[in-house]
């Protein structure tokens, strides 16, 4: 067991800062991630969803792109 990599979301962490990432593009986008949030006009995120945006924000956080204007 060893072996096995442990995953720490501890606050700030860049797993809970893409976790709250993923959560504020789902309010954007008006995706209902937990079911009883579902309002008027907002879709359901299905697991394919879910994990794809959560993949992207954990990218995103891990390898951030200087802004091309800033040199």
């Amino acid at each position: 067991m060893a072996d096995e990599t442990a995953i720490h979301i501890g606050e700030n962490s860049p797993e809970q800062v893409a976790y709250r990432l993923m959560h504020e593009i789902a309010a954007v986008e008006r995706i209902a991630i937990h079911g009883g949030d579902l309002e008027p006009k907002w879709t359901r995120a299905g697991r394919a969803w879910i994990l794809s945006a959560y993949q992207e924000c954990l990218y995103a956080v891990k390898t951030p792109k200087r802004p091309a204007h800033l040199g």
